[in-house]
């Protein structure tokens, strides 16, 4: 094209699109770039912009533009200048090249994006930290340097309202700026002014009152220059008229798909066009479900990597087993969805099939991946689903499978297809039916986990191929594996050599090529991971303490009551495994006596352990509620006669027990009531609470404690303290889900609960067990506090890890002499360890590597092989006919393992005729204190001591007993050691046979 053309033709590109170029042009970044333009011209447009505004500067600017002189190359040198001055969709329509003009449809969507914007403006202006975002968007590529500090510059001259005013004009300006702009926002926690903009909270309702609520301000907005006009927004596509049903259709699309997460939101080209057909434009319409529900789908993220996650991933990519190892919060699950995009992305090119499980540890861990991550990322592409074991599906586990693309799932779940398929009469899955599988948490897969069991069958596998390939015989098909994790850990080690062996083992069980750290990027890494500032507090706890001497002059009374001498100290972890032993020592020896002793004995000690960390009222709460429990369990009522009155079946020692705690129980409230003998600990751990919560503008915190009674204790601590609602803590406690604790658990979606809470601020402060120290997407925290818990090395760098935001810190509160603080310089000292070993690993010739793995490898499949052997010559030999089962508490016989019967593999029930005659029925204490509004199963206990030996459970309408076997003394009558207890089914030698539901389901001969 001749000179002249192009001038001619670049013209009529401003003349064509003269009212957008006003709209995004920022005059003075423009300007400073015009090297060609005269001082007059130059003098000309500041006085247009400081007399008329943006507009009228950016018309003169134009017009200046226009006038000339136009040497050669004055249009690149225009274009380069919109393009550095932070203008880039104003150099789209300048360009005189058509493949970067918008489209009538992306102007549409820009326009009713700035509608969305203008709506909700007051609220933006009043709530957004200006400089904050403005950062985030500089970090983006959204902004450049002179956007920041024009908006620094206004936030400090005029404040934070006028910088936000800045902001939102400028980013108004970029291309493809709406949904960065929601991501900066969700990244900056203003999680809600993004739902707001996207629609994704309250209702229909809610969204007209925001707009009234805003309608003020449009007079406002408008006749700023700069902005898009109503009255052109009605020209262009008549939004105004519509923007209401418009919005409707956008809370219903992006409401039900979208995710609380940085992944509900797109960065990259057509970002704008993907939240247009969210929206669902009213002027088109298919009949297409197809078309459809491609309208209404959410915006799909751009999916890249940092220059540090792509190092790692590169290996995969090509096809090999690793195992990516990077700290918390630096992406890990993001890399493996690259990964996954990528393989099945080659998988179809090559026209072969592609099927990718994801293997998770914890249930919330399927719907935090699959919401959060896999499903954003790659559902315009595949079919991505989520299973745990409280799905309730339709459909089989293997039909799931052959139905989507990806899928995510518990570890147990493909374990036990896997097992189906090993049997005749099952449909079940093989590896083979996937070519990728990944592995969450992979440190896991060793010993008995779940995730070796399967690795082993892996390992099998490959080993059975290698006798096919000599035999020149069709190869099993084996899928790629990836493991993921924070810290393989050093198992223990003590030395290098150990802990080296430790990383190999589990390379072995993974059958990785590699274990993959940063080493290039380790900069860009160090950046994206804050270190947290540590400190320990130790609490020097020398004052006396008399509910604690009251407590051990109880214990030592029981003691001499029952002739029991241990040799460890009060209040300790030792006491109580010595404790436990001599209960079922006493019950396999029916010395009832010395049992119950026991029993309460580790009450006690449970008392002092919550003394010495938490307070002491929550220690007499134990204790009293244990003993209403007890004399509950002793008292019983007629089954037959309510009015009858209750009889008590306490024997000697039940009375001795009782008595004993209620002579004391009025010393031991009134001691619990004076706070000048509370613990040491609680003092520092207040202190650091205040400390932390009053130096940030926006604290959010985690506190790690060892059991779900300490951790619900120290919420109500909290609760009933008001200096830590005053510095504005507000708190909850984060617990299991599983039901081996007298502590009732929380549910799937009690948890779920609180963590979003969590994120979205309305709570600041988790007292969690250690369910929160790996894994879970738990929002950046400003202080991260172990309160006398410290376990391994693996847990100390997840727990850590959780302190992501700036300037956070992670904080060891424990006792003197607790040993707690040496066991954590042991974990830093270990978890030194555990790099230099990798680095040694990673540093080893391939050939040496290879061959210390493959010896692992068998090392580990002639174990199992061994202990299978062991277990079936231990297991299943036993004829139920040869075990009798007695109450636990008063030696009474029950049934005959002939009366037990098994429902699904889990649920071991009596059978025995008249069994009911046994026990009485009374509501399940757990599901009580849940205050459950439906119909609870009760418990049953034993009719002559109250012993509690199970529940009762509703099978296909039947009410059947279902036995605990700890309750239960087991009496083999071919064994010399006649008397055995058991903490599982499993670990019982007998198998029972499947329950007869036929033999027990009510009939009659009209049926």
């Amino acid at each position: 094209m001749e000179e002249g053309d192009r001038d001619e033709r670049f013209l009529y590109m401003i003349s064509c699109f003269r009212p957008r170029l006003k709209q995004f042009i920022q005059v003075q970044p423009v300007l400073d770039q015009l090297p060609s333009l005269s001082a007059e011209e130059r003098e000309k447009v500041r006085a247009a912009l400081l007399q008329g505004g943006a507009v009228a500067g950016a018309e003169e600017l134009l017009r200046a533009v226009e006038r000339g002189p136009r040497g050669c190359g004055w249009f690149h040198e225009f274009l380069q200048a919109l393009e550095h001055g932070g203008c880039s969709l104003a150099a789209c329509y300048a360009n005189p090249s058509l493949s970067q003009l918008p489209s009538p449809a992306e102007e549409a969507d820009h326009d009713l994006c700035v509608h969305l914007v203008q709506l909700l403006y007051s609220t933006l202006v009043d709530r957004m930290r200006a400089v904050q975002v403005a950062e985030k968007c500089l970090e983006m590529g959204i902004f450049k340097e002179e956007d920041l500090e024009r908006i620094q510059t206004v936030t400090d001259n005029r404040g934070n309202r006028e910088g936000a005013r800045e902001l939102l004009s400028r980013i108004m300006q970029k291309k493809d700026w709406f949904s960065p702009f929601l991501f900066a926002l969700r990244e900056t926690q203003h999680g809600d002014l993004a739902d707001d903009l996207s629609g994704n909270t309250g209702g229909t309702e809610n969204r007209q009152n925001e707009m009234k609520n805003s309608t003020n301000e449009e007079t406002e907005i408008t006749s700023q220059p700069g902005y898009a006009t109503v009255e052109d927004l009605k020209q262009q596509e008549n939004v105004n008229d519509s923007f209401i049903s418009e919005n409707s259709v956008l809370e219903t699309s992006m409401g039900e798909n979208s995710v609380d997460s940085e992944s509900d939101v797109s960065i990259g080209d057509g970002s704008v066009r993907n939240f247009s057909e969210n929206l669902g434009q009213s002027c088109t319409t298919s009949n297409s479900d197809e078309d459809e529900e491609e309208r209404r789908a959410s915006p799909e993220p751009d999916l890249t990597l940092r220059d540090y996650q792509m190092e790692v991933a590169k290996p995969a990519l090509n096809g090999e087993n690793i195992i990516i190892c990077l700290p918390t919060g630096t992406g890990k699950t993001r890399v493996a969805v690259y990964i996954t995009k990528d393989h099945l992305d080659k998988k179809k090119r090559a026209s072969e099939p592609g099927k990718v499980i994801v293997l998770v540890n914890k249930v919330p861990l399927v719907q935090q991946h699959l919401e959060s991550e896999f499903h954003p990322f790659l559902k315009r592409w595949y079919q991505v689903i989520g299973l745990s074991g409280d799905c309730q599906l339709k459909i089989s586990f293997p039909e799931v499978v052959r139905r989507n693309d990806v899928i995510i799932s518990t570890a147990q779940i493909l374990e036990n297809s896997l097992i189906n398929a090993d049997k005749e009469d099952e449909e079940g899955v093989h590896l083979s039916d996937f070519s990728l599988i990944i592995i969450d948490e992979c440190h896991h897969t060793q010993k008995e986990g779940v995730y070796n069991n399967i690795m082993r069958r892996y390992l099998k596998e490959k080993m059975k191929n290698r006798k096919l390939a000599k035999e020149n015989k069709p190869l099993i098909p084996q899928p790629q594996i990836l493991g993921l994790t924070a810290s393989p850990g050093v198992g223990g080690a003590k030395s290098y050599a150990k802990a080296e062996d430790h990383i190999l083992k589990i390379c072995a069980n993974l059958d990785a090529c590699r274990i993959m750290t940063v080493e290039e990027h380790e900069d860009q890494l160090k950046n994206q991971v804050k270190e947290p500032s540590k400190k320990t507090v130790v609490a020097n706890d020398k004052k006396r303490d008399p509910f604690r001497e009251k407590i051990t002059e109880i214990m030592t009374e029981i003691q001499n009551y029952c002739q029991l001498h241990p040799k460890s100290e009060f209040g300790t972890q030792t006491y109580e495994q010595w404790v436990i032993r001599e209960e079922r020592r006493a019950a396999k020896e029916e010395k009832r006596k010395e049992r119950v002793c026991a029993e309460h004995l580790k009450k006690y000690n449970d008392a002092l352990l919550i003394n010495d960390s938490i307070r002491m009222v929550d220690a007499y709460n134990h204790l009293n509620n244990f003993y209403k429990e007890e004399k509950s369990k002793k008292t019983v009522r007629s089954d037959d006669d309510d009015d009858e009155p209750a009889v008590s079946k306490q024997d000697e020692t039940d009375e001795f027990l009782i008595g004993l705690f209620h002579a004391k129980k009025k010393w031991l409230k009134k001691l619990a009531g004076k706070p000048e003998h509370e613990n040491e600990n609680l003092i520092q751990l207040r202190n650091t609470l205040m400390e932390e919560f009053t130096k940030t503008e926006e604290p959010r915190g985690i506190i790690f404690t060892k059991t779900r009674l300490s951790a619900f204790a120290l919420f109500q601590w909290i609760q009933d303290n008001p200096k830590f609602k005053e510095v504005g803590i507000k708190a909850h406690y984060l617990i299991g889900s599983g039901h081996n604790s007298e502590m009732k658990p929380m549910t799937q979606n009690e948890q779920r609960e609180v963590i979003d809470k969590f994120r979205c601020g309305n709570l600041n402060l988790l007292i969690a067990t250690t369910v929160a120290e790996e894994g879970l997407d738990i929002k950046e925290c400003n202080i991260v506090i172990r309160y006398g818990l410290v376990t391994n090395e693996i847990a100390m760098v997840q727990a850590r890890g959780r302190a992501r935001a700036d300037e956070s810190t992670y904080a060891l509160v424990a006792p003197s002499g607790s040993g707690a603080v040496e066991r954590e310089d042991v974990n830093i000292f270990r978890e030194k360890m555990m790099y230099k070993a990798i680095q040694r690993v990673q540093k080893m010739p391939q050939e040496e590597y290879l061959n210390k793995i493959q010896n692992f490898q068998l090392q580990s499949i002639v174990e199992k092989q061994m202990k299978a052997k062991k277990d079936q010559r231990k297991t299943y030999k036993k004829n139920p006919s040869l075990i009798t089962f007695l109450c636990k508490n008063c030696h009474k016989t029950i049934c005959s393992g002939e009366d037990i019967q098994v429902i699904e593999n889990m649920h071991h029930v009596s059978v025995k005729k008249d069994f009911q005659s046994l026990y009485h029925t009374r509501e399940n204490k757990t599901l009580q204190d849940k205050h459950a509004d439906y119909q609870t199963n009760g418990e049953i206990i034993c009719k002559d001591c109250g012993q509690a030996w199970g529940n009762m459970m509703v099978h296909r309408s039947l009410d059947l007993p279902c036995l605990k076997i700890r309750n239960f003394v087991v009496v083999f009558a071919d064994k010399k050691t006649t008397k055995q207890i058991f903490k599982k089914w499993g670990e019982l030698p007998v198998r029972f046979p499947s329950f007869d539901y036929a033999a027990h389901c009510p009939s009659s001969d009209e049926d």
